[in-house]
């Protein structure tokens, strides 16, 4: 798949389903996640990885992080929040290690790794098989950050799902190009 086919037909799947990226297929799809803009070229991104029974550990760790934003919380949205983490195969949380740089301010980091972000999921899609990117509240829970291993200052930028496409997602619609502004008199 071309550069400009894999950017105009990536769409978030609606389900995903075995098998996940090989060990392969996941190495490449890093790779064009650290080709991605870098100011100061400080790699802030990290991927952690999770999958197998590990998802069901992932899952119990966002049911809690919602106990501690909701303690009268019901069973039922408990339980959907331990699902989230069987939406893929593989999930991996996309964070920045934020760096004190006075070059390159916070913001920049984040962008960073979302880029790198996209461009992960660019290639998965390139390489045949789907993701999805998802935040929500739990990404903002300093407990789960301390959980999965990150700094205090370091940022979810998000939870990235992979596998293979189960059900596709809708197609864009028309022209998806954004709005080319002019300056402003």
């Amino acid at each position: 798949m071309d550069a400009l086919a894999a950017l105009t037909t990536r769409v978030s799947p609606v389900k995903l389903t075995e098998p996940a990226p090989s060990k392969q297929a996941l190495g490449a799809m890093l790779a064009a996640a650290g080709a991605a803009p870098d100011h100061g070229r400080l790699k802030p991104w990290r991927f952690i990885r999770i999958e197998g029974e590990d998802r069901a550990r992932f899952g119990e760790m966002l049911a809690q992080s919602l106990l501690r934003r909701e303690p009268e919380a019901l069973a039922a949205k408990l339980e959907a929040e331990r699902k989230k983490a069987l939406r893929a195969p593989l999930l991996l949380v996309a964070a920045a290690a934020i760096s004190d740089n006075p070059k390159v301010p916070e913001i920049e980091q984040i962008v960073a790794v979302g880029a790198a972000v996209e461009n992960l999921l660019l290639a998965a899609h390139a390489l045949g098989y789907g993701g999805f990117w998802r935040t929500g509240a739990a990404a903002y829970d300093a407990a789960l950050k301390r959980e999965l291993g990150l700094a205090a200052g370091d940022a979810i930028v998000g939870f990235l799902y992979l596998g293979t496409v189960e059900t596709p997602g809708a197609a864009r619609a028309g022209d998806s190009a954004p709005p080319l502004l002019a300056l402003p008199d």
